[in-house]
């Protein structure tokens, strides 16, 4: 049987040192497929962009429960407009851009492309404590870069821009679509 044009997932299959028990190219492989099934999650920018799924909320307890349906519906779309607006905020301080995206890959490696539990001495880490071990560290680096007015006033922006696009999108339509996924929306509420 022929593997011409087939990646290979197991270390047997040849080639490539081994890497933590796997071959660089079961790492590549794993990381390309979690990537395609978070970007998955992902919706359509159209629909997170339609104007006419734009409206003021007719009170605050509405517009709370459209920021809560639209923060898990568009999660992952709110989290790439939030990283695109700290990287260009980077843009104008290339140590911090540098560190930035050093503390991304540590992420993917430490945290969103491993299938076994870090093991540290010995000892296994819950993923709690790797979150925010890594959370601490990136969010000190980017500090200690003389960038620590620059990150915060995006990450402000980002949030106030998330934020805002929450309350105002209507999220009637969410609902349904939300159905058996990793969190539940809060149900919309008939008006009185």
């Amino acid at each position: 049987m022929s593997k011409y044009g087939t990646i290979p997932t197991s270390s047997s299959a040849g080639g490539g040192a081994p890497l933590g028990g796997a071959s660089p190219l079961d790492f590549i492989s794993r990381a390309k497929a979690r990537g395609a099934s978070a970007l998955a999650t992902r919706r359509p920018w159209r629909e997170l962009g339609d104007i006419h799924a734009i409206g003021l909320p007719p009170s605050l307890g509405d517009a709370y429960l459209r920021v809560r349906a639209n923060l898990a519906h568009f999660a992952m779309n709110y989290a790439i407009v939030v990283l695109v607006v700290v990287f260009l905020s980077l843009l104008w301080h290339p140590v911090s851009l540098i560190v930035f995206l050093v503390c991304m890959l540590a992420w993917l490696v430490l945290y969103f492309l491993r299938d076994d539990p870090l093991v540290f001495f010995g000892r296994v880490v819950a993923d709690g404590y790797v979150l925010a071990a890594l959370a601490v560290v990136t969010l000190g680096l980017l500090l200690l870069t003389d960038a620590t007015a620059n990150i915060l006033s995006s990450l402000l922006i980002g949030l106030v821009l998330v934020v805002l696009h929450a309350a105002l999108h209507k999220a009637e339509d969410n609902a349904d679509d939300e159905v058996g996924r990793w969190y539940a929306p809060v149900p919309q509420q008939p008006s009185h």
